[in-house]
């Protein structure tokens, strides 16, 4: 759904929020423009389409709020004891012997290679191929195969992304030509402790920023210099600092799709290696979790990588590394994607429309300084309520915990909802959208070729409708907060070691939940009922 101000926000017609407001938009609209897009026949395919709900709203809000509550009770009640959570099990995917095995290795190689192969495809299209979105690869690939992609993939399976890295990849060979050893060299530059993960933070706000705001965000030539850009920067960053320093505090995706994967039900678990240099000095690691922050260890180890299968949610559980910046990185994560839901409703158009209009002073970049505004202003807000939530934890639980405690043990329960809103928001752009590189395959650059033949595929848009996405949004947004709600209590009870101090001290997260649960409902809504 478009601002009526801005006749130029379908610029970007690929990135996922304008997708979503290009698909809200009236039926005769929709489909037009949908079909000069995809140069398909102009047939009502669903989107688009008011869809009128069996019950009325505020009864589908009430009972999602209920069911988050009533599986508050059944938590409070079933799980009662240290002994019930302490270690769910775990079941071992990879024999040592596979794992050690010429063919182990060689499928990591071949997996990174494709990696970067894409990576550079990706550039080499969007600097040398035709500039329309929809026959780029770029645009696609970009949005939908990797951001959208990996980001579930995270969620329902595992961290494969600290296994193909494309970056990671290109860095590692360089290093071991150059220096003709398996041996990292030293870093150059120490990472101050206080620094932790906030360059990871503010990367991540400007990668927000670009998808959501950002005029260029599907124009092939931008997104590569984008891409060149941020390998300049990764590269950089990871010769100065170190691979691993930079992997896992600086870097927006690696920190991102490794909190994702944390839900999900494999662990790809790096047995602890102290190199020489680190045993000379008395460092050691004593448990899976701690990873000691050196290139030398973190080369070594990869070859020991453990595949375990697990509970969904199970790894969310482990809170001991949470410091306050990471705890805040978790809360941007959602907020963005929240406040990327809230642009597409009736209600931030007329907030947009009006400011548009009251700021003539600030030309044509108003409506991109209005949305800027907005987006930061949302996550700061978010921040505080939090912080008023934990605030409240720590006096529930009868002083057992300090609110920066509290802050840093529950953040991690977020991510099933940040988890729920990727599937509420993307879930349609990916089944749609994602056809397209069916097309795309067979002419990267869309210069006429025909590789695959493919190169005449149509997407189909009608694989989803209003219907669908409603459904399928109020499932996910349900099972996401019932998810929250359960793993808070459980970290509760394993902090404090009181049912009757975790069931009071979890009040406020209950809160927070129902509340949130109702707010998303509603955001989800507005484009299907108004």
């Amino acid at each position: 759904m478009c601002s009526m101000a801005d006749p130029n926000r379908l610029h970007g017609p690929l990135s996922p929020p304008s997708l979503r407001r290009l698909l809200w938009r009236p039926p005769s609209v929709a489909v037009a423009t949908i079909s000069v897009f995809f140069s398909i026949p102009a047939y009502g395919h669903g989107f688009g389409l008011r869809y009128d709900l069996p019950l009325p709203l505020a009864l589908w809000i009430g009972g999602a709020a209920s069911t988050v509550l009533v599986s508050f009770l059944i938590v409070a009640i079933a799980v009662r004891s240290n002994a019930f959570v302490a270690a769910p099990a775990q079941l071992d995917l990879g024999r040592r012997q596979l794992r050690n095995s010429v063919a182990h290795g060689m499928a990591g190689f071949v997996a990174r290679l494709l990696a970067v192969s894409a990576l550079a495809l990706v550039v080499v299209a969007g600097i040398i191929g035709e500039q329309i979105p929809t026959r780029n690869l770029a645009p696609t690939a970009i949005w939908i195969a990797w951001w959208i992609g990996f980001s579930y993939v995270s969620a329902f399976v595992g961290n494969i992304w600290s296994v193909v890295n494309p970056w990671a990849a290109v860095f590692d060979w360089c290093e071991q030509l150059v220096c003709n050893s398996a041996k990292p060299r030293t870093a150059k530059v120490h990472w101050p402790g206080w620094l932790d993960v906030w360059p990871a933070t503010g990367l991540f706000l400007v990668f927000a920023w670009l998808e959501l705001i950002w005029e260029g965000r599907s124009i092939p030539l931008r997104l590569a210099w984008m891409a060149i850009g941020f390998s300049v920067l990764t590269w950089t960053g990871m010769f100065l600092f170190g691979r691993r320093i930079w992997l896992t505090r600086a870097d927006p995706f690696a920190l991102a799709f490794g909190i994702l994967a944390r839900f999900g039900p494999v662990e790809i678990r790096v047995e602890p290696t102290v190199c020489d240099a680190c045993a000379a000095r008395g460092r050691t690691a004593t448990d899976h979790r701690e990873r000691l922050d050196c290139d030398a260890c973190d080369r070594a180890s990869q070859s020991r990588r453990r595949w375990l299968l697990r509970p969904p949610g199970a790894g969310l559980l482990h809170t001991e590394d949470v410091s306050h910046s990471l705890a805040i990185f978790v809360i941007v994560m959602l907020s963005t994607l929240t406040f990327d839901g809230l642009m597409a409703t009736p209600f931030w158009q007329r907030i947009e429309n009006a400011m548009y209009v009251a700021l003539p002073a600030l030309g044509d970049a108003r409506l991109a300084i209005i949305n800027t505004l907005g987006l930061l202003a949302f996550c700061g807000l978010f921040a505080a309520l939090y912080r008023v939530v934990a605030t409240w934890i720590a006096r529930y639980s009868g002083d057992r915990m300090t609110a920066d405690a509290a802050s840093r043990a529950f953040v991690l329960t977020l991510v099933p909802i940040a988890i729920a809103y990727l599937v509420a928001h993307y879930l349609s752009y990916f089944l749609i959208q994602g056809q397209l590189l069916i097309r795309l395959a067979s002419d990267p650059f869309g210069f006429g070729w025909n590789i695959f033949g493919t190169a005449r595929f149509r997407p189909d848009i009608g694989i989803v409708g209003a219907r669908f996405v409603w459904y399928t949004s109020l499932i996910a947004i349900v099972i996401g907060h019932v998810a929250a709600v359960s793993l808070a209590h459980i970290i509760a009870l394993r902090r404090l070691g009181d049912s009757r101090l975790a069931i009071h001290s979890q009040i406020p997260m209950l809160v927070l939940m129902v509340a949130y649960t109702m707010l998303s409902l509603w955001i989800i809504a507005q484009p299907i009922v108004e």
